[in-house]
């Protein structure tokens, strides 16, 4: 299966070269999106892209939301012609080496949104998030109507099937429920999603 990896990243000059790195080890084509951060995120990753032509960099000129940073990556996906898009966080919360398990599960499961389901492993979330990615998945769950075990990862995997037909509104405002949204289109299409369990990583100040 080809597919592409989408990392969204704004203001990670801490991580994104290590995240970046990794998946390049595990993927033909990474796409990183500068969502326009203020830091060295964008340098570093136009240095990585000298020795590594995998890699394509790409930049919003000014700070426009993860709903935005996606669009902008999976739409550049769709060009290279993949079966599916892989996103994943550029902080480190999401470990590049489980994509060939999320390709494996996609090969077995057509027309499916793999979710990386972090919710297992209650011990190693913060409170705060566990308690309202639960709420979250209750009402998500309602409105697509189907259960769904971790709505709040963006540790996913998406058919190029969906993209093309989804519409989504990627306005900065919507970009907290951008992800959340796409579960709810989806299900109108016919896509549902199915989790596989992934390590919960969080920094100490989540």
């Amino acid at each position: 299966m080809q597919i592409a990896v989408v990392i969204p990243a704004f203001n990670e000059q801490l991580s994104i070269v290590d995240v970046a790195t990794r998946a390049l080890q595990q993927a033909e084509h990474i796409i990183v999106v500068d969502d326009g951060s203020g830091d060295q995120t964008l340098a570093l990753l136009q240095e990585l892209q000298k020795s590594n032509n995998q890699l394509v960099v790409l930049a919003n000129n000014k700070n426009m939301g993860k709903a935005a940073s996606l669009w902008k990556g999976m739409q550049y996906a769709e060009q290279l012609g993949v079966e599916a898009v892989i996103t994943l966080d550029g902080d480190g919360q999401h470990c590049p080496e489980d994509i060939p398990r999320f390709i494996k599960t996609a090969q077995q499961q057509t027309q499916t949104i793999i979710i990386g389901a972090r919710l297992a492993d209650k011990s190693a979330i913060p409170a705060k998030r566990y308690y309202a990615n639960k709420f979250a998945n209750f009402w998500l769950s309602w409105a697509a109507g189907y259960v769904i075990d971790d709505s709040q990862s963006g540790f996913r995997l998406y058919p190029s099937e969906l993209i093309k037909q989804l519409t989504p509104d990627i306005q900065r405002s919507k970009s907290f429920v951008f992800e959340s949204e796409i579960l709810i289109d989806a299900a109108k299409f016919g896509f549902k999603s199915i989790p596989i369990k992934i390590e919960a990583i969080y920094n100490a100040d989540a």
